[in-house]
Order: C-alpha cells, then sequence, then structure tokens
C-alpha cells in the first residue's frame, strides 16, 4: 500500500511540475489577486468562498478580534482569539439526541464549544519568497465528542463517556512555495478533514445543529497535506495521513492517501469540490474505524439573494463493528450504546447527501434550509439499519459582528420497519427546536 501511494504521488508531482511550466507565461499576470473575487458576503454568512481552503492568493489574516486587540497583536502577524458558543434544544426525546448533533443533551442549555486560536497565516498573495505560518485550535465543551481523534487525549471520551472534555483539534504548520506550481501550502500536523460543507466550529457553520450525514463521516486528519494552485480557477490537494480521527501513534493507525480537487467557473457562480478523502487498507482496528471516503461537494449561486451547497459521500469500511469506533463507557444518560458492537464480517457501507439552500435577507440575517439523508445499511455508522433523512429550518440573526444567535426547527425519522435509534434506541423520529448563541472574543 505504501509503495503504491509513493507512486502515485510521483506521478501526481511530475504532472504538477508539468503544468506549472506550461502555464508559467499566464499565470505571471495573476498576481495581485490570485483567486476569483469572494461569492457570498461574510457576514452574514459563515464563510465568503466556496468550499476548498485553504485557498492560495487569498488574504487568510483573520479580523482584529477584542482578545487580538487587548494583547497588543493588532499589528502583529500572530493573531490569539476565540468565541464561546452555548445552546439550548426543546425535543420530544427525554435522555439523548444521539445521533443528532452538535446538541446531544435533550431539553437543557449546555456549552457546546469555548473555543482559543492561535494563529499565523503565511502571505500567498505574493509570489516573491517563501512564507510560514501555523495554526492551533483548542475546545472546552460537549462539543469535543465529536471531534476527539484516538491518541490525542482521547481517553475523555473512549474510556471515560465524558460529557465535557478538551480537545487540541487542530495543530499544524503551514509552509508555502510559490514558485511549485502557481504556489503551493504544505501543511503538516494535525487538521481538519478537508471534505465538507459543515466545519467543525460554530463560526464556520450555517446552522447550529449538523447533517446526519456529518455526525458520521471523518472529522480530523493527522498527516501532511499539500494544496496546489493551478491558474485561477483550479486547485488540487493531495497528502497522506493516519486514518479518520486517529493520530500516528495510536495503535489504530493506518496509512491513507488523500487527492482532493476544486474548480470554479469563470463567473464565480459554480464550484465543485472533490475527490478521494481517504483511501488505504480500510481494516476496522484495535475497536476503532477506518474509514475510506469518496465525497463531492457542488456549491451554486442563483443571484445575490439565492445560493445553495449540496454534497455527497460513498463511505466503506472492512471487518467492522455496529455502532463504529468504541466508547468502552461508562453508559450515562446522554449516550446509553457504550461497548462493542456486533461485527459486520466483510464490507460496510454509508451514503451521505445534504442540501443546504440559503437566502440572504439583509447585512444582519439569513435563512437556511437543509436536507440531508443517510443510509446506514449495517448499521456501522450509528449502530442502527436504517435510511435515515432529516428536514431543518434555521434563521441566523447578527447583533454585531462578534454576536449571533442560530435558532432552529427539525424533524428526523428513520425509516427501517421496527428500528428506533433516537433517545437511547426508543424512539424511530425526532423533532427538535433548537437556538444558540455565539459570541466572539
Amino acid at each position: 500500500m505504501v509503495k503504491r501511494l509513493l507512486i502515485c504521488f510521483s506521478v501526481f508531482m511530475a504532472v504538477i511540475h508539468g503544468y506549472s511550466q506550461d502555464t508559467l507565461s499566464h499565470s505571471k499576470k495573476d498576481t495581485v489577486y490570485r483567486s476569483l473575487p469572494s461569492p457570498l458576503p461574510n457576514p452574514p454568512f459563515p464563510t465568503s468562498d466556496w468550499d476548498g481552503a485553504p485557498l492560495i492568493g487569498v488574504d487568510a489574516t483573520p479580523p482584529n478580534y477584542p482578545l487580538t486587540k487587548a494583547l497588543g497583536l493588532s499589528n502583529h502577524k500572530v493573531k490569539i482569539y476565540g468565541w464561546v458558543d452555548f445552546g439550548y434544544n426543546a425535543s420530544t426525546s427525554k435522555n439523548s439526541n444521539a445521533p443528532t448533533s452538535y446538541d446531544i443533551v435533550p431539553n437543557s442549555v449546555q456549552l457546546d464549544q469555548a473555543a482559543i486560536k492561535i494563529e499565523k497565516d503565511p502571505n500567498t498573495v505574493q509570489t516573491d519568497h517563501f512564507d510560514w505560518g501555523f495554526l492551533s485550535t483548542t475546545i472546552f465543551g460537549t462539543d469535543y465528542r465529536y471531534t476527539t481523534a484516538k491518541g490525542w487525549f482521547s481517553n475523555q471520551l473512549l474510556a471515560h463517556n465524558q460529557l465535557y472534555g478538551f480537545d487540541p483539534a487542530e495543530l499544524y504548520a503551514l509552509l508555502y512555495f510559490p514558485k511549485i506550481a502557481d504556489g503551493m501550502i504544505l501543511k503538516a500536523g494535525r487538521f481538519i478533514s478537508p471534505a465538507d460543507i459543515e466545519a467543525q466550529w460554530a463560526p464556520d457553520n450555517y446552522l447550529y445543529s449538523h447533517s446526519l450525514m456529518f455526525t458520521v463521516d471523518p472529522y480530523t486528519f493527522t498527516g501532511v497535506q499539500a494544496t496546489f494552485k493551478l491558474g485561477s480557477y483550479w486547485q488540487l490537494e493531495v497528502g497522506a495521513h493516519a486514518g479518520n480521527d486517529m493520530a500516528p501513534w495510536s495503535k489504530s493507525a493506518q496509512l491513507n492517501g488523500l487527492l482532493m480537487a476544486r474548480w470554479v467557473s469563470k463567473n464565480n457562480k459554480n464550484s465543485i469540490y472533490g475527490g478521494i478523502n481517504s483511501l488505504g487498507s480500510g481494516q476496522y482496528k484495535d475497536q476503532h474505524d477506518d474509514l475510506q471516503m469518496v465525497v463531492a461537494t457542488w456549491g451554486h449561486k442563483f443571484n445575490e439573494t439565492f445560493h445553495m451547497m449540496t454534497e455527497a459521500y460513498y463511505m466503506w469500511q472492512f471487518n467492522a463493528l455496529q455502532g463504529g469506533t468504541v466508547i468502552n463507557g461508562p453508559s450515562h444518560y446522554y449516550l446509553e450504546g457504550v461497548g462493542p458492537g456486533t461485527l459486520v464480517p466483510g464490507t460496510s457501507s454509508a451514503v451521505g447527501l445534504v442540501n443546504y439552500f440559503q437566502m440572504l435577507i439583509d447585512k444582519k440575517n439569513y435563512l437556511s434550509i437543509r436536507n440531508d439523508l443517510l443510509n446506514d445499511p449495517q448499521g456501522n455508522r450509528t449502530g442502527f439499519n436504517t435510511l435515515y433523512t432529516s428536514h431543518t429550518i434555521g434563521f441566523v440573526h447578527y447583533f454585531t459582528d462578534l454576536i449571533r444567535i442560530r435558532p432552529e426547527v427539525r424533524y428526523e425519522t428513520a425509516y427501517a420497519s421496527g428500528v428506533t435509534p433516537y433517545d437511547n434506541g426508543a424512539k424511530k423520529d425526532q423533532f427538535t427546536a433548537a437556538m444558540d448563541l455565539i459570541v466572539r472574543f
């Protein structure tokens, strides 16, 4: 497997080198604004660009948030800032909303995320010289349950099933080489899985809750990833990592390759980002998933008021357990289904599909409608052999650039006869009304 990945990487680098030489003449004029303008207003939307970050040729320096200013770093390349995210939901379930994420505890107020970021972004707009940067993001709250990677303080979840915990979910270096292709960024460390409309961090999402398909796909990788800029409309990513949500030093770690491509149309109204997020042996190992994944996301802008994002994936692995990665307890009301599930010999697979449809109201408000589907035929991802759908309508309001609320209503259901995945195996479906408050600092 290692030999095959090395051969593929060698061929890929040769193609990149050839492309860079062939396009050198046109790329020289692509030096001031090296990517297309942002298609979406931010705020109120959580992002201004289509999927596929990091984007080369775009100034990624964050604003000077209050903590940055208080520390006297406004004119410094290193920025320190963060946010807190509190949420409440009213649910038809009494004990657990799982497999819904992130609001797992019904009918209560929870601290979802308290986060600190320390960041220095390389200057990728210029093409004259090498530059470097780094990013560290650490969270505390209930959401650590979804970002935890085996080997990164993972006993909080995998051994103790704690409701609250902390996680250094991002910790990586960035090296920028302007003369490779039309610019290359090498990322090394622990980073968020590149494929997804939905992100791990509350300020970066359209809605408070997440789709069912997002709940069960890869969250973070630990490894290396190279991003190549190929003109104004293409980026390619190639990388290697230790598997979904696993540190290389964990007993479950396995080598996986990554190959993704991003294309944006000349009118900037369409984008396609997709490819292979993980490809390796795919063997479930030491009570942990090794998810293999092909994925694609399409972004489309109808006009200045309406846009949508659609994502689809297919995931698989071999000789896995129902319920996936094992949480060994103890059992708690918010998640009673701990311990190893039943062995599923051969291939376990899952199909996910989600559509986000947004309507811009004004500079401080937007409406978002999400419809998603997850098919888990062997129960490897959720512990229940069934097809799910969920339907969510949410409204987002900014009081200021630093404070926003995201109320929503949601209905979800399982379709297999006699299957009751909600409220610790007691209900077939679930209705929630939820809202969170995000405060940046």
